[in-house]
Formats: C-alpha cells, structure tokens, sequence
C-alpha cells in the first residue's frame, strides 16, 4: 500500500501480517524482551519490513538497533521510517545522498477522541477538517490530519533532534489528489533550517488504514556527495520506532 506513495528511488515494505518475535536478530529483541506481546508483535514485524526494505536498498543484512529515544538507528548512509497501526506495519528507506528526509505514518481510519482535533489543529486546520468532511464524506480527515502532523515530525526530528509541537505546522490537505503540504510556521525553525521548513506529501485510506509520507529529495549537489548519517510534536501515541 505504501509503496504507491513513493518515488522509485525509495525502497519499502509493508505488511498486514505479523511475523513471530523469533524472527528478529538477538540484538533486537533484548531491545524489547521485558515489553508487553503487543509491543513486542508489532516490533518485530516492523523490523522484518524495515530488513527487507533494506535489502531492497542492497545493505547488508545486519541488526537495526535502536537510539537512546527508542527510533531506528539506520545505517550511516540511509534514510528510514517506520510506522505501525493496529494490523498494519511499515517501513520505507533511501540513499542518504539522494534523499535528505523521508517520513511515515499509519493510522486507522477512525474518528479521533473528543477534544484531540482542538488540541492537536490550528483554527485553519479545524476549518478545513470541517469543510472536507462535509463535501468528501467517507474519511475521518481529523485522523488524517494527525499522521500528517506525525509524518512531519519523522521527516524532520531525525535530521535537527529538535522537537515540534503540533501546532508548529501548518498543515493542507488536497482532498482529490491524495497530497498534502506542510508549512512549519515558528521563525526560529524557519531560520534555523530552511531547507527542512516546506514539506510535501502524499496520502491514501485502504483497508481502513490511513497512510502518510513525505519524501525530501536531497539538493541536486547533494547526490554526487558523499552520503552522510542521519542526524536525528509530542501528543497522544507519538513515535519513531
């Protein structure tokens, strides 16, 4: 499903299925041995199609470890995400020297608890929610929203460690074409980094599942360069891994 989001030079894998906890390397699952079955099912199985994203890539196959936060700790010349959603699980990857941030989220299409759109939405973003789902019936745009503002935060926390509030990004949604654009609005973001202040990205609901990316392309001086690691909106079920 993810896979129809992407350009061809990112690698994914996504699956509906989860795969047994004895799948991961040993690395790996000391990582979440003491975590309740839920955690450690669909960890597993987001590792499994992180591995197989990567392989897609051409990395070796080796341990995908995981950062003082609990995020992925991709290989020094590769941009990652992973998501998970009950029943779906996700993980997409790039050359680090062709891709300068990358971003995904899954959610179930589902309406989001009563108050979340008030503290999660800026007032234009509330309006929109409202005007999308009066003429396009059928998604719970306040749910696709929320990934969007979670697929910002992936794209941009690995590459500045700096947080984001959900309020920092101004999010539009294109109800027909299955896009989205992201503007954060802080000056001292802006500022501080520019190239990572716009994103655009696409979405699409299958299945019941909502799904989110953003793909950064890197600056064209950027691919003939050598690949360099990643660097690395609190609220409600946030996270990297």
């Amino acid at each position: 499903m993810i896979e129809s989001l992407l350009p061809p030079h990112v690698r994914s894998f996504d699956t509906f299925e989860d795969v047994p906890f004895s799948s991961l390397y040993p690395e790996e699952a000391a990582l979440v041995r003491n975590s309740v079955e839920h955690r450690r099912r669909e960890f597993a199985t987001a590792r499994h199609c992180a591995h197989r994203a990567l392989a897609a890539l051409g990395a070796p196959p080796a341990p995908l470890l995981a950062t003082p936060r609990g995020a992925p700790l991709w290989p020094a010349s590769v941009r990652g995400s992973i998501t998970h959603a009950t029943g779906y699980r996700a993980a997409v990857v790039a050359d680090a020297s062709r891709v300068a941030a990358i971003g995904i989220d899954a959610e179930l299409d589902r309406p989001l608890p009563d108050g979340v759109l008030e503290s999660i939405a800026l007032p234009l973003e509330q309006a929109q929610v409202k005007r999308h789902t009066a003429l396009h019936p059928g998604i719970h745009w306040g749910k696709l929203l929320f990934s969007a503002k979670e697929c910002v935060y992936k794209a941009w926390f690995p590459q500045t460690s700096q947080e984001l509030e959900f309020e920092d990004a101004l999010i539009r949604i294109d109800p027909v074409a299955g896009t989205f654009s992201a503007r954060l609005l802080p000056p001292a973001l802006v500022s501080a980094e520019p190239e990572l202040s716009v994103f655009a990205g696409r979405w699409t609901v299958r299945e019941g599942v909502i799904v989110t990316a953003i793909v950064l392309d890197a600056p064209p001086s950027a691919h003939d360069a050598p690949a360099h690691g990643p660097g690395l909106l609190r609220a409600p079920a946030r996270s990297l891994s």
